[in-house]
C-alpha cells in the first residue's frame, strides 16, 4: 500500500509517501533518503519497500522530497533546510509510530546529508545504510556536476540549473555552504558500529575511493559492489544492495 502526504510543522511542507501493509500496524520504519535531483517517487526506494513489506510483519519505508526536489514548493535549496526537513520528519515519525524501529537508508546527496544531521544532532537511528554517499560534495558538484558553463554563473552571482529527474537551482551560497560542511574533516567514529557503506566500484559520479577512504578513516563497515554503477542500474547488483541492506538491519 502507498500513501501519500504532507507534513506540515516547523514552518514547511513536506511532501512524503509511505509503503505500508498497513499504516496503523508500522514496527519497523525505514526512512530513504533519495539522491540529487531525485524524488520520493524512487524506484531503488520502491524495490526495497517490496521486499520489506513481503518479508517482515509491520515493516515500512518512508521517503520525501528534500528541499526543491520532486514537488517540493521551495526555489532556493540551502542545507539548513535540508536539516531541517530531516528533523521535522524524525520527530513526525516519533509523535506518529512511537513504538517504531527507525533505520535510514540514503543514496548520494541522501546520503551526505543524513551523514551531516548525524554528526550535528547525533544518531536517531538504530542502523544506517547509505549507497555511494557522497562524502565530498563539494567536489563531485565541482568536478561531476557543474559544467564551465554552471561555473561561469556563478561566479557572476546567477543560479545553475542541475540535476536529474528535476532541475535545481544551485548559488553560490549554497555552493560555500557545502565547502564548509566537509564531512571528511569530522568524526563519524562514535557512530562506526551503526553504519554501513556500499558503493559501486564503477560509480562515475562519486568516486569510489572517497567513500572507501571515508570508511577505513571512521572504521565503518564498507561494501565494494563489483561493477556497479552510480544509479546501481543493474537489477541484480541493486538486488545485492537491498539484500545486505535487510541483512545489516537484521530484517529479512
Amino acid at each position: 500500500m502507498e500513501k501519500y502526504f504532507n507534513i506540515n510543522d516547523a514552518g514547511a511542507s513536506i511532501r512524503c509517501k509511505l509503503y505500508a501493509a498497513d499504516p496503523k500496524d508500522v514496527r519497523t520504519l525505514v526512512l530513504y533518503g533519495h539522491g540529487f535531483g531525485g524524488n520520493k517517487d524512487n524506484r531503488a526506494a520502491e524495490r526495497l519497500a517490496e521486499r520489506l513489506i513481503a518479508k517482515n510483519r509491520g515493516a515500512a519505508v518512508l521517503t520525501f522530497d528534500w528541499p526543491c526536489h520532486g514537488d517540493d514548493v521551495r526555489k532556493s535549496l540551502r542545507l539548513p533546510d535540508c536539516d531541517l526537513y530531516l528533523g521535522t520528519i524524525l520527530a513526525w515519525i516519533g509523535r506518529t509510530y512511537p513504538a517504531a524501529v527507525p533505520y535510514a537508508c540514503a543514496v548520494s546527496f541522501g546520503g551526505y546529508l543524513i551523514l551531516k544531521y548525524v554528526s550535528e544532532h547525533g544518531d536517531p537511528f538504530r542502523k544506517i545504510a547509505l549507497r555511494c554517499p557522497a562524502v565530498r560534495l563539494y567536489d563531485v558538484l565541482v568536478s561531476s556536476v557543474l559544467t564551465d558553463e554552471d561555473l561561469k554563473k556563478l561566479e557572476k552571482g546567477k543560479p545553475a540549473l542541475i540535476g536529474f529527474d528535476r532541475k535545481v537551482a544551485v548559488d553560490r551560497t549554497y555552493l560555500e555552504s557545502v565547502r564548509e560542511a566537509d564531512l571528511t574533516a569530522r568524526d563519524f567514529m562514535p557512530y562506526a558500529d551503526e553504519i554501513l557503506i556500499l558503493h559501486g566500484t564503477k560509480d562515475e559520479l562519486v568516486p569510489f575511493g572517497d567513500s572507501k577512504e571515508f570508511a577505513e578513516n571512521n572504521v565503518i563497515d564498507f561494501e565494494p559492489v563489483e561493477n556497479a554503477d552510480h544509479r546501481f542500474q543493474s537489477p541484480e547488483k541493486m538486488d545485492f544492495a537491498i539484500a545486505k541492506i535487510c541483512a545489516y538491519f537484521g530484517l529479512k
